[in-house]
């Protein structure tokens, strides 16, 4: 009767860490369309004759690079990769705090394009509480 407890246990606890990963990966590829829309900002801006300058360029390029290896990370991370839990886990800390410090530059930026780069970055807030929760629940 013993292991049908435990089996039951660790089955809710894996179907629970498979929910929590599922609402990770939904939150990255929320970041990703996100990224993307900021994208096609810039590029509707270009297009209409307005400044977009080389900042707003790389980093609306980038990020939703960023976002398919994050989503890659976290794929493995659900498959049970402790690695790349980890990295995810570094990543999703250090990334809203890098994008908004950055953002927060004087002239780097207009504060339109720094203010879509924060709403960006909310689901990859949302990732790092996620995976906190995962880790004090492990």
């Amino acid at each position: 009767m013993d292991t049908n407890a435990n089996t039951t246990s660790d089955s809710a606890r894996g179907s629970a860490l498979a929910f929590g990963f599922g609402r990770t990966k939904n939150s990255i590829t929320v970041f990703g369309a996100l990224s993307a829309a900021a994208l096609v900002a810039v590029i509707a801006l270009a297009s209409s004759g307005h400044s977009a300058n080389t900042f707003m360029w790389v980093r609306a390029v980038l990020l939703p690079v960023v976002a398919v290896l994050i989503h890659r990370l976290a794929v493995s991370a659900a498959r049970g990769s402790r690695r790349a839990f980890d990295r995810l886990r570094a990543l999703a800390v250090i990334m809203p705090i890098a994008i908004v410090g950055v953002d927060l530059i004087p002239g780097v930026c207009p504060p339109w394009y720094a203010a879509m780069q924060a709403v960006c970055v909310l689901p990859v807030v949302r990732v790092a509480l996620l995976l906190r929760a995962a880790r004090v629940a492990r």
